[in-house]
């Protein structure tokens, strides 16, 4: 009926293993099934358990130290969710958790308690090698305490089926109808896979150009709406990285992300300098979107070392700079150590560009988790106190006016007053929000040198906050004792919520502040050019005709496109406007601001 073999060596000594075997036979050519085997290795004596290890112990070395140069591909891999699982425990529910294999490499993911949909949302890496199998096996489990797991589902993936240096967002459904899976899925990081382009051997081709060129011309802009521009992006070198190895050297490596997309280059051993020499390429589906650069030390034995950090908003490149970028940490606020020398390319359509600003923004599915820090609750207190601040001066300018503190003052604001009123129009809103841009358009223009300077201060300002922080987290980790954090953990969930809400807040205030001072140009004249539109449509035709075709296209949206996402095309916008805190994590370093490290560095 069939036949397997399975290596003895690859056992560990009193381990149980699972082994999942398929039956075949040299004369029958078609599917035989398979076995599924708990085998456990017991030597019979001391002195062959000994015997057996040593050999092991060479044998692994052997191989991880050859594996660790020929791997051809890194499978990069985003866990996000799985849908409609088995029910195993009393309650109706469960806690899973998912395995992953792919040849030798195994990874199991964190536990998802008491539920069906669970949502993981983690990031991790497997191998490929040329003699192993290309088949990705996936398999879900419900933990439980005591006892051994429940087995709830499987489900595979033939990645020799997928395209390279693609992101691939895959729902998997399970067998025999026991929920799906879903994750995202990059090949990526080929050290001479074909699929990447060396840099030594990259030659631009004219015509390729061209036709991508032709591809965003705003002759196109009504095909294929979500294909906004393309990006390119040269991977140079590195310099002066961090040592994360005991030698003082580093096996750096670096990953590329753009949204949910994530590529990666091969890895340089043992060097401070590495010189990848890569060319990748992302499709952009919203101009607005960050590119993050990381570098990492791979490591053989545990995940890898963080090594440093840059963001690079797609409207900031310049096409065909070469340029050295100086890395940051994990939150991209403090300098580390270390430069990347990139060179980047973005070619988009316009007017695709802009639609897409007010359509929802793309989730990313695996961002850093915000945590309650008492200093970052502070932080965010002060940015709303900022804003409210501005409201309140607001207001007292307004009743000086009418109290008449300042004559000259309340003579031309009442003058201004009954002309505006008596001559009111509809259209006259957009006209007001236009001058608005407009004053700080001039005043942008005239004070460019200081709000550079402000802006150095601030990065600074927000550094030392950090910097106390980390040091305030510390001090409290070696007074509290366990028992005390549980306690404080229902109070604590409560302050983050108000820490997160602040947070939206504050940020809403001040991507609309951000919009009218030409932070992001390509933003700024987006809104002049709406409002210009506005003005013009509500000059000739009636509100009530305007207020027909909205309320018509909002109520039968539905029908017209069931699969249509609710949204408000003005939060929409906002969304692509930056905070003041994403401005510094965006903030470009110099290089005198990297040798100037505070005194706490």
């Amino acid at each position: 009926m069939g036949q397997a073999y399975i290596d003895l060596a690859s056992l560990l000594i009193d381990r149980k293993e699972e082994f999942k075997v398929d039956l075949e036979d040299p004369h029958v050519a078609e599917d035989l099934g398979y076995l599924l085997l708990d085998l456990t290795l017991v030597p019979k004596t001391s002195d062959e358990k000994e015997e057996y290890l040593a050999k092991r112990n060479r044998l692994v070395e052997t191989q991880r130290s050859m594996k660790a140069q020929i791997w051809s591909s890194v499978v990069s891999l985003v866990l996000i969710e799985g849908k409609g699982l088995l029910p195993m425990d009393d309650n109706g529910l469960s806690d899973p958790y998912c395995k992953f294999r792919l040849g030798n490499e195994k990874y199991k993911s964190k536990v998802a308690a008491k539920t069906l949909n669970p949502r993981w949302l983690e990031q991790f890496d497997l191998h490929m090698y040329d003699d192993q199998t290309s088949v990705l096996e996936i398999s879900v489990w419900d933990k439980d305490v005591g006892s051994k797991d429940d087995f709830m589902g499987r489900c595979q993936v033939d990645l020799s089926e997928l395209k390279r240096e693609e992101t691939h967002h895959i729902e998997k459904e399970l067998e025999d109808g026991a929920g799906s899976v879903s994750f995202l899925l990059t090949i990526t990081g080929s050290a001479g896979n074909e699929t990447i382009t060396d840099l030594a051997n990259y030659m631009p081709d004219p015509r390729e150009r061209l036709e991508v060129q032709r591809r965003f011309s705003l002759l196109r802009s009504l095909r294929n709406l979500n294909d906004v521009g393309l990006l390119q992006v040269k991977v140079i070198k590195a310099t002066g990285l961090l040592a994360a190895d005991f030698g003082g050297k580093s096996d750096p490596f670096c990953v590329l992300e753009l949204t949910n997309a994530r590529l990666q280059t091969q890895t340089i051993y043992k060097t401070l300098n590495p010189e990848w020499g890569k060319v990748f390429t992302f499709q952009v589906k919203d101009i607005h979107s960050i590119l993050e650069v990381s570098c990492y030390d791979e490591d053989r034995n545990k995940s890898a070392e963080f090594l440093g950090k840059v963001a690079i908003p797609l409207l900031r490149i310049k096409n065909g700079e070469r340029k050295a970028f100086f890395l940051k940490d994990k939150k991209l606020r403090r300098r580390t150590k270390g430069s990347i020398v990139l060179e980047m390319e973005v070619i988009y359509n316009s007017i695709k560009a802009s639609w897409r600003t007010f359509n929802p923004k793309e989730v990313k599915y695996l961002q850093m988790e915000q945590k309650f820090k008492r200093q970052v609750l502070v932080r965010n207190l002060q940015r709303v106190s900022r804003l409210v601040m501005a409201v309140v001066n607001t207001g007292r300018f307004v009743k000086s006016c009418f109290e008449w503190e300042s004559k000259t003052r309340s003579i031309t604001a009442f003058i201004m007053y009954v002309l505006m009123v008596w001559n009111f129009e509809l259209y006259m809103l957009p006209l007001v929000l236009l001058s608005i841009f407009f004053k700080y358009y001039i005043v942008r223009s005239v004070m460019e040198g200081r709000t550079d300077q402000q802006e150095v201060r601030t990065d600074e300002e927000a550094e030392e906050e950090e910097q106390d922080e980390d040091e305030d987290d510390e001090e409290r980790g070696k007074e509290k004792s366990k028992s005390f954090k549980e306690k404080l953990q229902a109070i604590q969930d409560v302050c983050q919520t108000v820490q997160n809400g602040l947070d939206e807040v504050a940020s809403l205030g001040e991507s609309v502040k951000n919009a009218f001072n030409w932070t992001v140009p390509f933003l700024s004249w987006l809104a002049v050019i709406t409002l210009a539109i506005a003005t013009v449509v509500l000059y000739f035709i009636p509100l009530r005709y305007l207020v027909l075709v909205w309320g018509i296209n909002k109520f039968t949206k539905k029908l017209r496109n069931p699969n249509a996402i609710p949204n408000n095309e003005l939060l929409d916008f906002l969304s692509r406007v930056p905070s003041d805190e994403e401005l510094i994590e965006y903030k470009e370093l110099k290089s005198e601001e990297t040798q100037q490290l505070s005194p706490k560095k």
